[in-house]
């Protein structure tokens, strides 16, 4: 089983049901559509439970390690391998394509089977990126991963779907431009290879470095997204069908936190530390300014969106701080992210498909009609305001953790986090769920039948079980964690300009 090309799997299992679900053309064969996507996203998470649990967790380096030549000429190779990290990541994609799938099983009638096409394809170049170990390869899989959600928000999205998707392709298209050149310069460098392995042990001054850290910045900052480069990020979630909405937070976002994780700190260390200040400042911006942004959201996707830029700034936060404790908090953050922001946009889903609303004003008194959806989406609502007892506790925990070991007021500026989550996160619920019957509309409700109960049931044991027994996520990254941070404390100024 173990002597299975198990990454490659990973990657192209998806890509494959994706083909195969768009050959089964018009809606007349909308059934077959969803029932080969449901096969090839179960099939993708399959492949990946052995890879984790084949996962040697003493080791430090890769694992599973892949390497063909794709494009000799240029010495590109179709090179893959993961870490705890990237292990993490790579499970939490399959699990949450298998959702999105179930998710949009009865509320997309138009276009199904490419709306599940796409999130397979999607799938599985999310999945490339967390493998990859070569710079090109990295970079064509982080590039591609556009086109399928391009389309998603552009066809399935709302009334701006063209403005939102538009706006999305070409923030993060031009971001990563910079980054293409990086990599070109680092390619000639390191004497002619694109491996991100020698991209680590090539010596570059620091002049050099600070220019690639920024090359990759504008790729990954936008990404994530940053402030002030985030603003594409709110249109696109309004604008995403709830499918592309849950992937664009649990997922999508990553990738940005991922590049500076496997790019951006172990090829350009001292770069790293002499701009951690302004990723500090960054990331405590994000985390202050737009948590009070999100307080006066109408919309209830738009205060979602606003909520993950804040919690993602814990992301950057963690990993500049360039301790374990911060950066395994980082790590802990992104998966426990996924969870979180994916229920929730799925609770807001449920409420659309009902009411074809997301203003907040429209609701009241949701509880009297839909007590089970409730409990849920109060169990979600508690887990984004940071309760202990919940993965949404154990990132920031630990990313505070880190920064008051670096600096107290970054950790107190962190910290409020958990008063402004709480507040914005709690205020929505109240008003759309407590009270009276707000009207006739509300009064009307069903509450959540067999299939959305499953969904949210599985991610409600998902962050409970993270929130109480986090370790076997800090297990499987450990390793890797310490690999990368005991790689940055070393300078990579070549010796002569020490």
């Amino acid at each position: 089983m173990y002597g299975l090309p198990l990454l490659s799997l990973a990657i192209w299992i998806p890509i494959a049901f994706g083909v195969l679900v768009l050959a089964t053309g018009s809606d007349r064969n909308a059934h077959a559509a969803r029932v080969l996507a449901l096969i090839g996203a179960f099939l993708g998470f399959l492949v990946t439970l052995p890879i984790y649990a084949g996962f040697s967790t003493e080791l430090g380096g890769f694992q599973y390690v892949q390497k063909l030549e794709w494009i000799g000429h240029f010495n590109v190779n179709y090179h893959l391998g993961i870490d705890g990290i990237s292990l993490l990541l790579l499970l939490l994609n399959s699990f949450t394509t298998v959702l999105v799938v179930i998710a949009g099983w009865e509320v997309i009638q138009q276009r199904v089977a490419q709306y599940m096409a796409s999130f397979l394809i999607l799938s599985g170049l999310m999945n490339g990126v967390f493998c990859a170990l070569d710079g090109l390869l990295f970079y064509v899989f982080f590039e591609a991963t556009l086109i399928p959600m391009f389309i998603i928000i552009g066809v399935w999205g709302g009334p701006r779907r063209v403005y939102a998707s538009l706006k999305f392709f070409l923030y993060t298209l031009l971001g990563s431009l910079l980054a293409l050149v990086a990599l070109i310069y680092l390619y000639f460098v390191s004497g002619g290879s694109f491996s991100l392995l020698d991209f680590y042990d090539t010596p570059l001054t620091l002049t050099a470095q600070i220019l690639i850290f920024l090359a990759f910045f504008m790729a990954f900052a936008v990404k994530v997204p940053m402030w002030p480069v985030h603003t594409w990020l709110p249109d696109a979630h309004v604008e995403a069908p709830t499918g592309g909405s849950v992937v664009l937070a649990a997922i999508m976002l990553k990738l940005g936190g991922y590049g500076f994780i496997r790019l951006s700190m172990p090829i350009v260390p001292d770069a790293s530390h002499a701009l951690a200040g302004f990723m500090i400042f960054l990331s405590l911006v994000a985390v202050v300014y737009i948590g009070l942004v999100a307080l006066v959201q109408t919309d209830m996707k738009k205060l979602i969106a606003y909520s993950s830029i804040s919690h993602m700034g814990f992301v950057t936060l963690g990993l500049f701080i360039f301790n374990p404790q911060g950066m395994q908090g980082a790590v802990i953050q992104m998966i426990s992210h996924g969870f979180i922001s994916g229920a929730l946009f799925l609770c807001v889903g449920v409420l659309y498909d009902r009411m074809h609303s997301r203003n907040i004003a429209d609701y009241g008194g949701v509880v009297n009609t839909m007590p089970v959806f409730a409990a849920f989406f109060m169990l979600f609502a508690m887990t984004n305001a940071g309760l202990p007892g919940t993965s949404g506790f154990v990132g920031e925990f630990l990313v505070i953790m880190g920064a008051m070991q670096a600096n107290f007021w970054y950790a107190f500026l962190a910290a409020t986090t958990l008063i402004f989550g709480a507040a914005y996160t709690l205020w929505m619920y109240k008003r759309v769920i407590f009270g009276a019957v707000a009207n006739s509309h509300v009064a009307q409700l069903k509450d959540i039948n067999l299939r959305e109960f499953a969904i949210l049931a599985i991610l409600a044991v998902a962050v409970l079980v993270m929130g109480v027994w986090p370790h076997p996520f800090t297990d499987v990254m450990h390793t890797a964690v310490n690999d990368i941070l005991s790689h940055v404390m070393h300078s990579k100024i070549p010796v002569a300009q020490q």
